[in-house]
């Protein structure tokens, strides 16, 4: 699988998504068929009243009373279709373009220059969160995030190190945005979406992340109005994200619903972080077979999947299987051993005196 984009300003994390389909609960059902009727459907129907041409209606009983209605899931999904197709485009993009431009952006570029240009763009992106922090009336976050975005600026050379985070300061990054901040206030998510160059994302986190990415460059001006800063910044950060994304695609191919895995982890991800702004717990377990409904351990057990390898099985009697070479031929003695007697007067001489 694949996934698409990120915009790396999106305060809001990782999508998900999910198929979801009317239900009805019918008792008695029209029938409107192009062809025979299946045998169950003949099984489902009164005798006599079995329809004999195609294209015929069953008759309905008239005390039976039908009932439509539309799941609460097709509710939070209203574009289903539409972000299905969707979907499908973003993930044949990110399996041929993205994915491949990430492994080499990861394995290949040297660590320490990585590292900079991501902690460079996520600096200039502190006073947003600060700002954001303030409107939700948080002003402790407020002023730490500003004590790391002068911290780094100066010391960190231009943002380039992140020594806020280290002693003796212990300024932690945070991500924070006006999505946040609007669903801090109860504004509900609104429709779900998948969009190219965005990805997941819902009306109220488009709505907010548009209004972060134009807080700098009309407050600023240039370079921060120009592609030269917007291209790199995309750029940058929606690899980084892409990066970090990884493992969890993994676990969102390995489901039987890529598309629904998706859209659930995003909209529930979101719903933690709102809820870590209002100090609760995350409403409800994010794992992908939680969201799935799988048995624990079964995404480990999908991801990590080894085919095992096709060996014969090796005969029983080796020495049926294995032939001996052929060594050199044996020698054979033909002849008898001759004694031959002394002759007569023979004496052994006597041993030498020294």
């Amino acid at each position: 699988m694949t996934v698409t984009l990120t915009s790396a300003l999106l305060i809001a994390t990782a999508p998900p998504l999910a198929l979801t389909t009317p239900v009805a609960v019918q008792a008695a059902t029209e029938l409107q068929q192009e062809q025979a009727p299946q045998p169950t459907d003949l099984l489902a129907q009164p005798p006599g009243e079995i329809p004999s041409e195609p294209g015929a209606q069953a008759p309905v009983d008239p005390d039976t009373i039908v009932v439509t209605g539309a799941s609460d899931a097709r509710k939070k999904d209203p574009l289903v279709e539409v972000n299905e197709a969707a979907f499908a485009v973003t993930q044949k993009v990110d399996a041929a373009v993205v994915e491949p431009i990430a492994d080499v952006y990861e394995e290949d570029l040297p660590s320490p220059i990585r590292k900079g240009l991501r902690n460079f763009f996520r600096n200039l992106l502190e006073p947003i969160t600060a700002l954001n922090y303030f409107l939700q009336l948080k002003p402790g976050k407020a002023f730490e995030t500003i004590g790391r975005f002068g911290i780094n600026s100066t010391v960190g050379v231009a943002g380039l190190f992140d020594v806020a985070k280290k002693e003796p300061f212990n300024l932690p990054y945070r991500r924070n945005g006006f999505a946040n901040t609007l669903g801090y206030y109860g504004v509900e998510p609104g429709p779900f979406l998948v969009l190219p160059l965005v990805g997941a994302t819902t009306l109220r986190d488009l709505v907010g992340s548009g209004v972060d990415q134009s807080i700098i460059p009309f407050a600023v001006g240039k370079p921060f109005n120009t592609p030269l800063y917007a291209a790199p910044a995309f750029t940058v950060n929606s690899l980084e994200f892409r990066i970090n994304f990884d493992e969890k695609l993994k676990e969102i191919n390995a489901s039987d619903d890529p598309y629904y895995a998706m859209r659930e982890l995003y909209l529930c991800q979101r719903e933690a972080d709102i809820a870590a702004l209002k100090n609760r717990p995350p409403p409800r377990d994010c794992s992908i077979e939680a969201l799935m409904g799988m048995e624990p351990g079964t995404v480990e057990q999908l991801t990590s999947t080894v085919t095992p390898v096709d060996l014969q099985p090796v005969p029983q009697d080796l020495s049926s299987a294995i032939e001996t070479p052929a060594g050199p031929p044996a020698i054979v003695y033909i002849s008898e051993p001759v004694v031959q007697p002394l002759p007569d007067g023979y004496r052994q001489a006597p041993p030498p005196t020294i």
